[in-house]
């Protein structure tokens, strides 16, 4: 096997480590779903480097993702790996993948989408916003006037 393709191999395998690492406010979700991990590659004298965006400034839950991540990765034997912590560009709610949005529907908030909003319980676009801020500071409360069921909304950043 090619060094290239060696380095490869090893980055896809830390991927699906790290899909395996829950967000710790909504744990139906990896870090990876959410767009949190931004690359995961190695340097020319083959360390490797994760890097990780938090979801908006301030989150508290950084540090605990940080943490877990390290984890992940000092017990999968990537103890060396470099973590570090990307702020440009700034995170975006377009970095959830297809699969975290469908994951964050089933467990009944609505993805980050475009309006209209639609309940992640009966599929109504029959919604209003209750509070601009819900269970967390990146979601907001919404109630369906369908189905009368109160549910967050990922917000779209």
């Amino acid at each position: 096997m090619s060094a290239a393709a060696e380095s490869s191999a090893l980055e896809q395998q830390v991927w699906r480590l790290l899909a395996d690492v829950p967000d710790p406010e909504i744990p139906v979700v990896s870090i990876v779903d959410l767009g949190i991990v931004r690359y995961v590659r190695r340097d020319e004298a083959g360390r490797l480097h994760v890097g990780i965006t938090p979801t908006y400034s301030g989150c508290p839950a950084t540090a605990v993702i940080r943490s877990a991540t390290r984890a992940a990765l000092d017990a999968a034997g990537y103890a060396d790996a470099l973590l570090e912590e990307v702020l440009a560009p700034a995170w975006s709610s377009d970095w959830v993948t297809p699969a975290g949005r469908a994951r964050l529907a089933a467990f009944g908030i609505a993805p980050p989408q475009a309006d209209p909003v639609r309940c992640p319980r009966c599929g109504s676009a029959a919604t209003e916003r209750v509070s601009e801020f819900g269970s967390t500071p990146c979601k907001a409360h919404y109630r369906c006037t369908q189905c009368r069921e109160p549910f967050d909304r990922f917000k779209c950043i």
